[in-house]
């Protein structure tokens, strides 16, 4: 099954895109397809299913993003998370962090074709729903344009349709993972020329896209685009997604709409225990490049990281930015 929702999708991100990030962004966007942070596979197994992998309904299309590499545990993991209702599972075969390696998954994987394949193969075997595989376009010295292709033709023979492509390679000694996301030179022509190459698999493309118009501008060439720190940055980037990429029509919503429709669910997070913080650190940048975003950021930043902040110091961050208050710098702006 291929779903229409990869033409757009928000990256899987470490200790960024959890549920609550998520529910938030789904109140922009219906059509994106959403990703959990990485879970690796003995996390699942043997974890806190409901804090590791619990998600909203609300939040669907919705993907788990796994780690590992025995397939035996892929497996249970996968089958695990189609059990919970996930639209998807994905293999990250992309991040080059020294903890993933030293955990034998992630990008050193590359160098791994066959054992990949095999994962793949025990993950669609486990379960109904797709496996999907996110990778980059080569590691270290093995970074040729053959060995891309070797790579991704043999995931394929496992049965694999779809591939998100980081446009970078990663060199696994020497970089930071920050460092192998901005020094590393992007070569979307690369992921162009394997989509020429593969017409039958959908490609996805993800590296460095910061905007709307550069999505259409690479989706006249591939299947799909995926957004990582632009789109949680810039969140309300996602608000025109449905119409200017998907062609249907989206309810207008302002920042301060989107803000409000989340107030019930915050009610509920807090209700449960939880804390304002966990959720208002992601919508830190509704407000980017506008007027009062400075004194929207403060004011959440100093009042909802109390523990007893209540839903209240969110409606006042959204009056705050909408119309200003005693507590606005005139200086302001974001």
């Amino acid at each position: 099954m291929q779903y229409q929702a990869h033409r757009f999708c928000v990256a899987p991100m470490m200790d960024w895109t959890d549920r609550h990030c998520r529910v938030f962004h789904r109140r922009l966007t219906k059509r994106a397809l959403l990703y959990t942070e990485m879970v690796t596979a003995d996390a699942v197994i043997h974890g806190d299913r409901e804090r590791l992998l619990g998600f909203s309904n609300e939040e669907h299309p919705l993907a788990l993003q796994l780690g590992g590499s025995d397939p035996a545990k892929l497996a249970v993991a996968a089958r695990i998370g189609a059990e919970l209702g996930y639209d998807e599972i994905n293999l990250n075969v992309g991040c080059p962090s020294d903890r993933v390696q030293e955990g034998r998954f992630g990008a050193c994987l590359m160098a791994e074709p066959q054992l990949v394949a095999a994962c793949v193969a025990a993950m669609r075997d486990s379960q109904p729903v797709p496996v999907t595989v996110k990778c980059r376009i080569g590691i270290d010295d093995q970074d040729s344009e053959s060995d891309l292709t070797r790579f991704i033709e043999t995931v394929a023979e496992s049965g694999c349709r779809t591939f998100i492509v980081h446009a970078r390679k990663a060199w696994l000694k020497g970089l930071s993972p920050k460092e192998n996301r901005e020094v590393p030179p992007l070569d979307y022509q690369r992921v162009y020329r394997l989509k020429d190459r593969r017409p039958d698999l959908t490609i996805i493309l993800n590296g460095g896209i910061e905007t709307i118009e550069d999505a259409q501008t690479h989706l006249q060439h591939l299947d799909g685009v995926m957004l990582g720190r632009a789109a949680y940055q810039n969140p309300y980037l996602l608000a025109c997604v449905d119409s200017v990429i998907f062609g249907e029509p989206s309810d207008p919503t302002t920042r301060g709409d989107a803000l409000a429709a989340m107030l019930p669910y915050v009610g509920a997070h807090l209700a449960k225990g939880g804390r304002l913080s966990n959720i208002t650190r992601h919508v830190l940048g509704l407000y980017h490049g506008q007027p009062r975003g400075r004194a929207f950021r403060r004011h959440l930043s100093e009042r909802a990281t109390d523990a007893s902040a209540t839903a209240n110091v969110l409606s006042e961050a959204i009056a705050l930015a909408q119309y200003g208050g005693e507590r606005q710098d005139r200086s302001d702006a974001a």
